[in-house]
């Protein structure tokens, strides 16, 4: 894969595993980590092999993915007029390969597609708690033509 520009405001932190013969240790986020600014909540989402789950925006959250299970591409996608990155698209192949944190700012169409063989899964440190009454969330169909990124495969 070429070296992609990075959505303005997007920030990864690789991560670090300590094995020893009882199993393995991953910090995924601390509070005096530079990429951390607030807690909303923590939670779990899968995705089964093949399966996009996309597009969505939050105008009042960051996310913070880590796949901790399986392989995910994640797709991101600059929407905000004003931005310098307006109009980009960033992918990262995320999970048991490639164990890293993504920092996705507010504003930014993001998505995942599980790419393993099996049940894919990633944890979610969100900077908000989600709202029932009012969810932060702004959708778009996973193939709208609204976002210029084909879900296919990329072979060759």
């Amino acid at each position: 894969m070429s070296k992609q520009t990075q959505i303005e405001g997007v920030k990864i932190k690789h991560l670090t595993v300590i094995p020893d013969e009882r199993g393995r240790l991953t910090e995924m986020l601390r509070r005096d980590d530079d990429i951390f600014t607030k807690f909303g909540q923590v939670y779990l989402t899968t995705a089964y092999p093949g399966v996009v789950k996309a597009w969505h925006y939050h105008k009042k959250q960051a996310d913070n993915f880590v796949v901790v299970k399986g392989m995910m591409k994640v797709v991101l996608y600059d929407a905000r007029e004003g931005s310098s990155t307006f109009g980009r698209i960033n992918e990262f192949f995320m999970g048991d390969y490639n164990l890293m944190l993504l920092r996705i700012p507010e504003g930014v169409y993001h998505g995942f597609k599980c790419i393993s063989e099996t049940e894919a899964m990633v944890i979610n440190i969100p900077t908000e708690p989600y709202n029932h009454q009012a969810p932060d969330e702004y959708r778009v169909p996973p193939h709208s033509k609204d976002i210029p990124y084909d879900w296919k495969r990329k072979d060759g």
